[in-house]
């Protein structure tokens, strides 16, 4: 009973051990905001809806972060994929499998915004909390919009 007992734990230690995956999993949660709201939000070219919107995307891919609205300029930018610190975990608990897991289900990488000279494009700002990253996106005035028409209310 002892010998099963033992080899199951051990069993479970040697394939079970990748500290990323387990710690922070295969996708992020992301939240994108936006002053003013009900922007249009594209990832990778595709509509996902309007601001406020939340994404569970994988840690193992980049993104192209797109706002769009009208009388506003398009806001651009990306989400990069950074070195996630657990990863680190598997070397100092000896879990040879998570050195190979982790990799291959993306938790070695975390999601963050593209910086430029170690900061956010101007107008953005973002904070991470429990692995979920919040993205606010200020948006800029077009100066080439023209304003058609102004709506009055009936009196």
């Amino acid at each position: 009973m002892r010998t099963i007992f033992k080899t199951i734990l051990l069993s479970s230690v040697l394939f079970l051990t990748s500290c990323a995956t387990i710690i922070s999993g295969s996708r992020q949660n992301v939240e994108i905001t936006s002053e003013p709201t009900s922007a249009k939000v594209y990832i990778n070219e595709i509509e996902v809806g309007n601001t406020p919107v939340q994404k569970n995307l994988k840690r193992n891919q980049e993104y192209n972060l797109v706002l769009k609205l009208d009388g506003y300029e398009t806001y651009e930018t990306k989400l990069e994929k950074k070195f996630n610190a657990w990863y680190i975990g598997n070397i100092a608990f000896g879990g040879l499998i998570g050195i190979i897991i982790d990799p291959i289900t993306g938790a070695m990488h975390k999601l963050k915004l593209e910086e430029i000279n170690g900061s956010p494009k101007s107008g953005t700002t973002y904070d991470m909390e429990n692995g979920k990253l919040f993205i606010k996106i200020s948006m800029d005035i077009d100066s080439n919009s023209e304003k058609i028409g102004q709506l009055k209310k009936p009196e």
